[in-house]
């Protein structure tokens, strides 16, 4: 793609992102029209309208632009990394980890900064396990798409490992604390108001990522000749797994364990705007944390007063889209 229909891309899929955002501040149990809103952000309203538009809203909103953001970066990382459009953190067990870890730290009774503490750290636990059961099958292989299935496989033994974890602490888990477990598992932004870290990290992150860009575009030919182009291809395979781990576990620490955010958008994306690393980056980190900021207020929106888990309506939406993208993908190939 050319970089003035690239920019503009990304320029539309920024405005999508103040949509959502605008629309996230505007709408709930209680609506409040975009100009009272502005009157808000600005601290001329009363205080019952600003309450809910800087307490409550706007944290809530700017956690699911940064998870969003955070979880889309990593898919593409990964899918980039490996070349297969189905890498996820998620498929890579890393949400098992978090998983198994934040709920152990919710029957503890640690409260939020310490479920936030313990699902970083089992996401990071996660991802060493399957790297170094991995790692040989990296130092064996030139190539990295036979030692990109073998990684997958172990992430999804264990994935498999973790999710019977999970099936046991739910089931011996005491019942005044099986609704929040069962919630943070659907993947849940209520009560998300610790934007500060995510935004933080993912701004860290895309400065650290974008100058990856370019070897990954040359490891998308193959490994043999981004060695002979002159990519460090180890030092980039460990710097991208690194990242996208990390990206990972900041977002699913915050949102609890929310699917197809990492798989979907990256995917969409690629179709539309080509496997340019340098562009699909920047566009997938932005698409993603609109994608979830709309998806967030539907969730909060829908059923109100009731407010569904986010993760139940990426799922819903993720599963028919990806459906459709990949069918009419191979229908043009066709």
């Amino acid at each position: 793609m050319r970089p003035t229909a690239a920019l503009s891309s990304l320029g539309l899929l920024l405005l999508v992102a103040a949509f959502g955002l605008a629309a996230a501040l505007a709408l709930g149990s209680a609506r409040i029209p975009l100009a009272d809103v502005l009157a808000a952000l600005l601290g001329r309203t009363d205080q019952v309208q600003a309450d809910i538009v800087l307490s409550l809203r706007l944290p809530r909103a700017l956690s699911a632009l940064a998870c969003g953001s955070l979880l889309a970066l990593s898919g593409a990382l990964l899918q980039a990394l490996l070349r297969n459009p189905l890498a996820e953190p998620y498929v890579l067990g890393v949400s098992g980890g978090a998983s198994v870890a934040a709920l152990l730290a919710l029957w503890a009774g640690l409260g939020s900064y310490g479920v936030t503490a313990s699902a970083s750290a089992g996401a990071m636990l996660a991802t060493g396990l399957v790297f170094l059961l991995g790692a040989q099958a990296f130092r064996r292989s030139v190539d990295s798409s036979g030692a990109g299935v073998h990684l997958l496989l172990v992430g999804v033994i264990l994935g498999a490992g973790f999710g019977a974890m999970v099936a046991f602490i739910l089931s011996i888990a005491p019942e005044s604390q099986l609704r929040s477990m069962v919630f943070w598992m659907l993947g849940d932004l209520n009560g998300a108001d610790r934007y500060g870290l995510p935004l933080a990290g993912l701004f860290l992150l895309l400065a650290l990522t974008l100058p990856l860009a370019r070897d990954l575009n040359l490891m998308l030919l193959g490994d043999a000749q981004a060695y002979a182009l002159g990519v460090e291809v180890r030092r980039v395979r460990v710097a991208v797994v690194v990242l996208a781990s990390v990206a990972a576990g900041l977002a699913i620490s915050v949102a609890g364990s929310i699917g197809f955010v990492g798989l979907v958008v990256p995917h969409a994306l690629r179709l539309w705007l080509g496997n340019d690393q340098r562009w699909l980056l920047p566009a997938c980190t932005v698409a993603g944390g609109a994608f979830l900021v709309i998806a967030d207020t539907l969730a909060r929106t829908l059923v109100a007063p009731m407010q569904l888990p986010v993760g139940v309506l990426t799922a819903l939406i993720g599963v028919p889209v990806f459906l459709w993208l990949l069918l009419r993908h191979h229908g043009a190939r066709a």
